[in-house]
């Protein structure tokens, strides 16, 4: 992706010049492997450096990175036989939001090899053209209630669900609030505790608000290391908070968004690593640790009951935010 975030720019920088030399050598055929082997070496310890001591605010511009795997893109690596259902049979299809089924593919030896699985996903674009098909990944309520009609036919044809989270939040338009967006997030926050099938849930982007919570009430909630979940943006709590979205880099570093951050407060059960360079550049390697992730989650949970997803589930998100009360001295 041509997207260069400004902590980016000493490693591409870097990389540009070991381009330079290998172009040179090529050419002039003059020997320079020992200065660009130098050059390498440099731009990994620089990469390491970098990506090791990444702020809130810097993790949360690369879970905005539109080179990012979006839920596409693990559709394509990881599953066969896709088949995508549109509609949310009131009239409405939310591009925001894909829904559809298909089967894991087969690696051999594994529980879920050849497993059919429904697959709900917030989809982003890549370039203006496809932002404004998909609404920048923020659905209306018709994409939920596609989402809901998608769960419940899981649920009648005991399927498990996979859920990716890639969302600023829900869209709040005037004619979102009119066809009852509200409403929508909440009823399927209510449906999704009662489901009687695994629910896997990866926070790949963005996940944002109630936007990302209406397909992420699952028995398991997976991040990526630079992915970002929150009950709002940084920039909105900033706008909020003090008046100013330029204080952004302030809220994310309060609002404790990050994949560590919400493993040590119980949000995630597992945060997914990513190479150096983050998942905009790496994007194969990245999806193939989220698929052997969610593999191994659905392996967990294909043995429980139906009253123990459904009570594992709930359990879950009661613990979230437990208060302690302290007698006053």
């Amino acid at each position: 992706m041509d997207v260069v975030l400004d902590f980016e720019r000493p490693i591409v920088e870097l990389q540009k010049r070991i381009d330079q030399l290998r172009e040179l050598q090529d050419s002039n055929g003059v020997d320079l492997s020992a200065s660009i082997s130098e050059l390498e070496h440099q731009a990994v310890k620089l990469q390491a450096r970098i990506f090791a001591q990444l702020s809130p605010w810097q993790r949360t511009l690369i879970a905005r990175h539109p080179g990012r795997p979006f839920t596409m893109d693990y559709v394509n690596a990881l599953f066969t036989e896709w088949n995508e259902l549109h509609g949310d049979r009131a009239g409405h299809d939310d591009q925001a939001i894909i829904t559809g089924m298909a089967r894991f593919r087969t690696i051999g030896d594994d529980p879920c090899d050849g497993m059919p699985v429904v697959i709900i996903g917030h989809q982003k674009g890549r370039n203006t053209r496809e932002n404004i098909k998909r609404n920048f990944g923020m659905a209306r309520p018709d994409g939920y209630r596609k989402a809901l009609r998608l769960m419940k036919l899981a649920d009648r044809f005991d399927m498990p669900i996979l859920t990716f989270i890639d969302t600023p939040g829900a869209y709040p338009g005037i004619d979102a609030e009119e066809r009852g967006q509200a409403e929508a997030i909440a009823r399927n926050i209510i449906e999704m505790a009662r489901l009687n099938v695994p629910v896997v849930a990866v926070v790949s982007g963005e996940g944002g608000s109630g936007g990302a919570l209406a397909i992420g009430v699952a028995n398991r909630v997976l991040m990526l290391e630079n992915s970002v979940y929150s009950v709002i943006s940084p920039e909105g709590c900033a706008a909020i908070l003090w008046r100013d979205r330029a204080e952004g880099p302030r809220a994310a570093e309060a609002l404790k968004i990050t994949g560590p951050d919400c493993l040590e407060l119980g949000v995630v059960d597992e945060v997914v690593s990513e190479p150096w360079g983050g998942a905009h550049r790496h994007r194969k390697a990245t999806i193939e640790a989220v698929g052997q992730a969610v593999r191994k989650h659905f392996s967990d949970l294909l043995g429980l009951t139906r009253q123990e997803l459904r009570t594992t589930r709930y359990d879950r998100f009661r613990a979230m935010g437990p208060v302690v009360e302290r007698p006053l001295a």
